[in-house]
């Protein structure tokens, strides 16, 4: 089938059967109805109907190798810089239509399988089977617009298990039986963001060391349907809200984090992708060039975030009389030196965009990397901003009932801005509210300093991308060998 309308992703979830438990209940009906993600998946509806718009569709789509349907463009592997300029143009206008807020939007993970599909020859060392499993299940993501989550991270008490433990013990996710049908896997992943609103979700674990086994049971990767029998999704609290005005982001875009528990569940031999390989699991990490393929999605939605919070905290100044205000202009000249900063990073990328050695190009990796370095700082420094301009102005805001009440006229009188009416006014403050103090702003705060990892694992990556370089150190071993001549 050709890419999907919002409808069709909004029944797709709902038809699912997997037991997804939300505050010590299982949940129950549809899961398009339940307040924790109604807001999201109608949001994600929106960005699905997009590849359909027909303004749109020759900038959002691309003609399947299979059968000349239109699929997302974000399924596109690159084999020139133009096809990064029309990677980077599709997903311009979903990060554009989501600002930035969903971290897991479709194409991250369209991105995350077509890495690894432009990886799938690594694997060919170890099992054609498994190289073609690979290249069969992104193909068979591309043409069905299936909607996917992650599970990479294990808990705590698993890994250490993993380090510690004898391995019939451990509990960390690991192979525990195979049979004809597949692999037995049982484990618990953390922070499988958008597992109970996708189709299916990728497993790819860090295994842990198995050195006395000839195949390590901790190295494997998968993908399976979220609703496999043994699968069972943990949900965090809600911070989503159901009033667009008391709540304007998390009514939207809260997307919710999930446990996700594999009991004895059957991985069919089809789904697998490496397994028993602990050496294979790195390399075709890195083989695939899986961070730099996602961090040019990535950097589109820093840009789309950025713009928007910088748009913010020009409408708090102007509100606030302090556009003018020295501290306000050197504050506002920040955000606009990170934004641009951003703008051409990623343009940077596409110039000097690379072969990978088996037909495809991949992004120049320094300016993404370095992207990486500066957007988790940059961005608690915006909420900062917005934080201190807002001062105390920002806990005492009204909700949108009172407008309706009979203290309504009040409110016009006293709460209008310069250039705003009271309502208008009231909604930014709950807007800055919700972006600097309120919960669903306090995780994506922390959602974005570990993005791709702790500062040093990020810095360790961009150090790696130019180790190697020996040009500026050349530079100066040719300045020295000059002087005294």
């Amino acid at each position: 089938m050709p890419v999907k309308s919002g409808k069709q992703y909004i029944e797709r979830i709902d038809a699912q059967t997997v037991p997804c438990w939300y505050k010590g209940e299982l949940v129950t009906g549809k899961r398009s109805e339940h307040f924790a993600f109604a807001g999201l998946m109608e949001t994600q509806a929106k960005l699905y109907d997009l590849q359909s718009d027909p303004h749109l569709i020759d900038t959002m789509t691309y003609a399947s190798p299979a059968d000349g349907k239109p699929v997302g463009m974000s399924f596109l592997p690159p084999t020139s810089v133009d096809d990064l300029r029309r990677r980077r143009e599709a997903m311009n206008i979903w990060s554009g239509t989501h600002h930035g807020f969903l971290g897991r939007s479709p194409d991250y993970m369209n991105t995350a399988i077509m890495a690894f599909y432009t990886g799938a020859d690594i694997l060919e060392e170890v099992s054609p089977q498994y190289a073609e499993n690979l290249r069969n299940y992104y193909a068979y993501c591309r043409d069905n617009d299936i909607t996917l989550s992650h599970a990479f991270i294990q808990p705590h008490a698993s890994k250490i298990s993993g380090q510690l433990d004898a391995t019939e013990d451990a509990i960390a996710a690991k192979v525990v039986d195979r049979t004809e049908e597949g692999l037995i896997i049982n484990g618990a992943f953390m922070m499988a963001t958008q597992a109970a609103t996708s189709d299916e979700i990728l497993v790819y674990p860090s295994p842990s060391p198995a050195p006395f086994d000839e195949e390590n049971p901790f190295a494997f990767a998968f993908a399976v349907p979220n609703d496999l029998p043994g699968i069972s999704l943990i949900c965090r609290d809600t911070y989503a809200a159901e009033s667009n005005f008391n709540y304007p982001l998390s009514s939207r875009y809260e997307e919710m984090d999930n446990i996700v528990i594999f009991d004895h569940v059957l991985v069919p031999h089809e789904r697998i992708f490496f397994a028993g390989n602990e050496e294979m699991s790195g390399r075709l990490f890195s083989g695939s060039h899986f961070h730099i393929h996602a961090g040019h999605q990535v950097v589109c939605r820093y840009i789309a975030k950025t713009e928007f919070v910088l748009g913010t905290i020009q409408l708090l100044a102007d509100t606030l009389d302090q556009a003018a205000e020295t501290h306000v202009i050197e504050k506002t000249a920040r955000v606009l030196a990170g934004l641009e900063t951003l703008k051409a990073l990623a343009l940077a990328a596409e110039a000097g965009a690379m072969e990978d050695g088996r037909g495809f190009i991949i992004p120049a990796p320094k300016p993404l990397m370095a992207a990486n370095l500066l957007f988790p700082k940059l961005y608690p420094e915006m909420i900062e901003i917005l934080q201190l301009l807002g001062s105390s102005g920002v806990i005492m805001v009204p909700q949108e009932e009172e407008f309706h009440s009979n203290i309504a006229p009040h409110l016009d009188t006293y709460l209008r801005g310069t250039d705003m009416v009271s309502q208008e006014r009231t909604a930014l403050f709950r807007l800055i509210w919700e972006l600097g103090a309120g919960s669903f702003g306090g995780r994506q705060t922390q959602f974005e300093r570990f993005f791709f990892g702790n500062s040093i694992t990020v810095s360790n990556r961009m150090y790696s991308a130019v180790f190697a370089d020996q040009s500026y150190r050349q530079l100066v071993r040719n300045f020295i060998a000059k002087t005294g001549k």
